[in-house]
């Protein structure tokens, strides 16, 4: 993956070929044809690059699953609505909400992540002015896909951007998506066969089975080294909440795209390689882009990562824990305020992050590492941590005494102090049998 600057725009990315011309047989790896499982196609919307590649080799094939390919329009009499669609019995409720964000009709351009059912979507939006008293002026579109696991549709962002150019300019003309479809479609679950609580639903995998070709093809290069930049020392209040599986929502209005990745990034901050580790604890979901539609879904969810661009959810506490509006990052429940200070361990934590990032661009620039990149080094670095916090707590576990000292929560980097009630939380969420003697010996 091409490494960029601090300054270059988090949506400006090149993974695959261009939508309008295939690659030279040199640049698709000297094959020109398609390869299973993914990697470079001779068709306009392309494979997943040479990143997919790089790394180590994947521990299960992931074929195209493409379910569904639709553009959704809207009109200035009826709002928004699904246009067209393949197949054409799929059920797409709430999708022409989905994939053109509320408050899209102010931009240009965006694209949007979502959860439909079991499903995972990604849709580009365009806003093109055009001269008609009939559309008031502006003609807005998205086309999108859905597919059971998010981290494929990346593949075709350049391919659902050209379209949506395309369904602008020339409404109706649908044979390229058609031909897309009829390449990529996959089977959707059998709801009938198998109860919806028992179907796989591929949320984000154990970074130490997946990471490198995953995170290669999910994401452009700079969304996780920008979202810390971002959110600053924030980062660190933002991990805990992560690794507490708390209900996370990030608001932000549009456009949205960046925001999605800001969620997937959040997500990323609770990863632990430890095997055993909390069967029973809530997986960590990146929802992405949720609006009013969703509000039903959410109020059944224990724990989630979202981002939303309608400010009303902020009235509506009973439906997240943590809400993030800009670099802002609160929360209503008592016993969570004090997760929100940066403590003296906090503050550690973030400058090594930032010395071990100025090591590695050191190094990348007088040309002794060209094989690491700054999103590994982050995904790395919260792992690290994570793995060390949960090893020596089920060690504590597993000692006669069971008892948990400062000298422990120092010796995982922690605050013993500040962090003393993330770490109560941390027990009880994760069922850890430990006593904390941190400041009270009565406490457990």
């Amino acid at each position: 993956m091409v490494e960029r600057a601090d300054e270059a725009p988090l949506l400006f990315w090149a993974e695959g070929p261009a939508v309008s011309a295939p690659p030279p047989a040199a640049e698709a790896g000297g094959g020109g044809g398609r390869r299973l499982g993914g990697g470079w196609s001779a068709a306009p919307w392309g494979g997943a690059g040479p990143a997919e590649a790089a790394g180590p080799p994947r521990a299960e094939a992931e074929e195209d699953q493409i379910v569904a390919v639709f553009v959704v329009t809207f009109d200035p009499r009826t709002g928004n609505m699904v246009e067209w669609c393949l197949p054409q019995d799929i059920d797409l409720e709430g999708v022409e909400f989905k994939s053109m964000a509320s408050g899209s009709h102010k931009i240009q351009s965006d694209f949007i992540y979502f959860r439909k059912g079991l499903c995972f979507g990604l849709a580009c939006f365009a806003n093109m002015p055009v001269e008609s008293e009939l559309e008031r002026g502006a003609r807005m579109k998205s086309v999108g896909i859905l597919s059971p696991s998010y981290t494929l549709l990346y593949r075709y962002m350049h391919f659902l951007e050209n379209q949506v150019r395309h369904q602008l300019e020339m409404p109706g003309h649908y044979s390229h998506l058609e031909a897309f479809y009829d390449d990529k479609k996959g089977v959707l679950p059998d709801s009938k066969g198998t109860p919806a609580s028992q179907q796989p639903v591929h949320w984000l995998p154990s970074i130490h089975r997946y990471m490198y070709p995953e995170m290669k093809i999910t994401h452009p290069a700079g969304c996780m080294s920008q979202f810390i930049k971002f959110f600053g020392e924030q980062i660190l209040v933002l991990w805990k909440f992560a690794l507490l599986r708390k209900r996370i929502l990030i608001f932000s209005p549009p456009p949205v795209g960046v925001v999605c990745y800001r969620v997937y990034c959040c997500c990323c901050l609770a990863n632990v390689s430890l095997p055993g580790l909390g069967g029973t604890v809530p997986e960590s979901k990146p929802f992405f882009y949720v609006n009013v539609a969703d509000i039903e879904m959410l109020e059944t969810e224990v724990s989630y990562v979202a981002c939303t661009t309608e400010k009303i959810f902020e009235e509506k506490r009973d439906l997240y824990d943590v809400y993030v509006d800009n670099q802002n990052v609160k929360t209503h429940h008592e016993h969570l305020q004090p997760l929100l200070k940066i403590n003296n361990a906090d503050k550690e934590k973030y400058r090594r992050l930032n010395d071990q990032r100025q090591m590695l661009m050191y190094s990348q620039e007088v040309g002794e590492d060209c094989s690491s990149c700054e999103e590994d080094l982050f995904i790395l670095f919260f792992m690290e941590q994570n793995n060390r916090i949960f090893q020596t707590l089920m060690e504590v576990s597993a000692s006669q005494d069971k008892t948990l000292t400062a000298d422990h929560a120092r010796g995982m980097g922690l605050d013993p102090q500040g962090d003393r009630s993330f770490l109560m939380d941390l027990l009880e969420v994760y069922g850890i049998d430990v006593m904390l003697v941190i400041d009270n010996p009565c406490c457990t």
